[in-house]
């Protein structure tokens, strides 16, 4: 299975994506993930959450491979796997603590995104290469980890920046070696289990509650645009560029 469930210290659930090589989960993986949270969450001992990843990055997003393979079938599905799992970290009963190593691409934005905190290793970067894959998403979520115009490059240059870079918008809580990573998490997650799991509790409701933007509706709006690119056939170029590793017509 790509997500793990480890219960191992009292009030704290860690989510592990387990998916080599670059944990891009398919629709599968992205419903999997979503259930994992919510399950996790609805636990009554469990404070916190933990979402961490093994391996050398914490998500590449999508698996373009299975959309290549299975066309609207799986875009569709993805596009409703992802949106499952980026709102299953937001409608988590407790917080969520995203653990970020290496890249965070695309989907892992959305997922760090609408993390409560996140914790980086020094090696980490964040981007979204929507862009350069003919796809658009998850803006909704690097805006809320960078400011505007700081999003708006990022997102038509498609280039990522660093773990030190964003703990400058103060969107990091912390940034440390790779092989302290899943221990600050850790430590941070012990801080809040500490606390009464009821009042936690209602503090998560009520911060999502006075959040000034419906991450839920404004995701599933830039969603259609990746919808349109796709039945224009635009989206199928560079795709195909990027599982073929090669540059990409980008005539159109």
């Amino acid at each position: 299975m790509p997500i793990d469930v480890v219960q191992e210290h009292d009030g704290i659930a860690e989510v592990v994506i387990d998916h080599p090589p670059v944990n891009a989960l398919d629709v599968a993986g992205w419903f999997a993930l979503a259930d994992a949270l919510i399950a996790a969450g609805r636990v009554p001992d469990n404070r916190v959450v933990v979402l961490r990843a093994t391996g050398r990055g914490f998500c590449a997003g999508v698996d373009i491979k299975e959309i290549n393979a299975k066309g609207d079938e799986a875009l569709v599905g993805v596009n409703r796997g992802c949106a499952a799992a980026f709102a299953a970290v937001y409608d988590c009963e407790v917080p969520v603590i995203a653990a970020v190593q290496g890249f965070c691409l695309g989907g892992g934005i959305g997922l760090a995104g609408n993390a409560d905190m996140v914790i980086a290793s020094e090696d980490a970067t964040f981007g979204l290469p929507e862009v350069d894959r003919g796809a658009l998403g998850a803006a909704t979520h690097l805006a809320r980890l960078v400011p505007q115009h700081a999003m708006r490059k990022m997102v038509y240059t498609a280039k990522p920046i660093t773990a030190v870079e964003l703990a400058s918008y103060g969107s990091v809580a912390a940034v440390v070696p790779p092989d302290r990573l899943r221990a600050a998490a850790l430590e941070l997650a012990t801080e809040i289990a500490a606390k009464s799991p009821t009042i936690i509790r209602r503090a998560k409701e009520s911060l999502n509650g006075i959040d000034p933007v419906d991450v839920k509706r404004s995701y599933r709006f830039e969603q259609g645009f990746t919808y349109e690119l796709h039945v224009r056939g635009v989206a199928d170029e560079q795709r195909a560029a990027f599982v073929e590793k090669r540059d990409a017509d980008t005539s159109k």
